[in-house]
C-alpha cells in the first residue's frame, strides 16, 4: 500500500486514509481538545504524510509513523498557547506525599477519566496523553516538547498528581451533591 502511495496512486491513499484516520483524530483531539482542531490537524498530517511518504524507511509501522507526525502537528498547534521550558529542574514530589494514587482508589469509571483529563491544565495534559495513551517513553516525551528528561518526568509526575486531585474533588463534589 506504502508502495503505491510513492506511485501517487489516490486509491491507495485513500484506503490508508480510511485505515488510520479515527485513530489519527483521536490522537490529535487528546492533545489539542477542540474538535474542528483536531480534524484539521488530521488533515494536515495525512497531506505531510503523503507528500513526504519516500522518506518512510518501514523501520516501524506506518501508523507508528503517521501518529508521530500528528503528534508533532498536534503540538505546533498549541505551542504557540503554552511552553514546555519553564520546568526544568523541578524536583519531583515525594512518593509519601498524598497526592500519589493509592491501590483502593483505582476504581473510577471511564468517564470520570475522561472528563478529568480534560480539566487538565494543557501541559499536563500534553504530557500525560503523549504517555498513557500515545505510549511514548520519558525520553521520547522529552525530545518531542524539547525539555529534559527529568523535566518530562516530572511534568508526568505532577499531570498524573492533578489528576487524581481532580478525579478525588469531582468525587467529592458529586457526592457532596447527592
Amino acid at each position: 500500500m506504502v508502495e503505491r502511495c510513492r506511485q501517487n496512486d489516490r486509491a491507495a491513499q485513500m484506503e490508508i486514509y480510511k485505515k488510520y484516520s479515527k485513530a489519527m483524530y483521536n490522537t490529535a483531539l487528546r492533545i489539542v481538545r477542540e474538535s474542528t482542531e483536531a480534524e484539521d490537524v488530521m488533515q494536515e498530517s495525512f497531506i505531510v504524510a503523503f507528500d513526504k511518504i519516500h522518506q518512510f524507511q518501514f523501520k516501524s509501522s506506518f501508523g507508528s509513523w503517521l501518529k508521530r507526525i500528528v503528534v508533532n502537528k498536534s503540538l505546533d498547534t498549541i505551542r504557540h498557547h503554552i511552553r514546555f521550558d519553564d520546568i526544568d529542574d523541578v524536583p519531583e514530589p515525594a512518593t509519601g506525599s498524598p497526592a500519589y494514587m493509592e491501590r483502593d482508589e483505582n476504581d473510577y469509571q471511564i468517564g470520570e477519566i475522561k472528563s478529568a483529563i480534560q480539566q487538565l491544565n494543557p501541559k499536563d495534559r500534553v504530557v500525560l496523553s503523549l504517555f498513557l495513551f500515545e505510549g511514548y517513553d520519558h525520553e521520547e516525551i522529552s525530545q518531542i516538547l524539547e525539555m529534559s528528561h527529568n523535566a518530562a518526568r516530572t511534568r508526568y509526575s505532577r499531570a498524573k498528581n492533578n489528576l487524581l486531585n481532580i478525579l478525588r474533588e469531582n468525587r467529592t463534589l458529586k457526592t457532596f451533591l447527592s
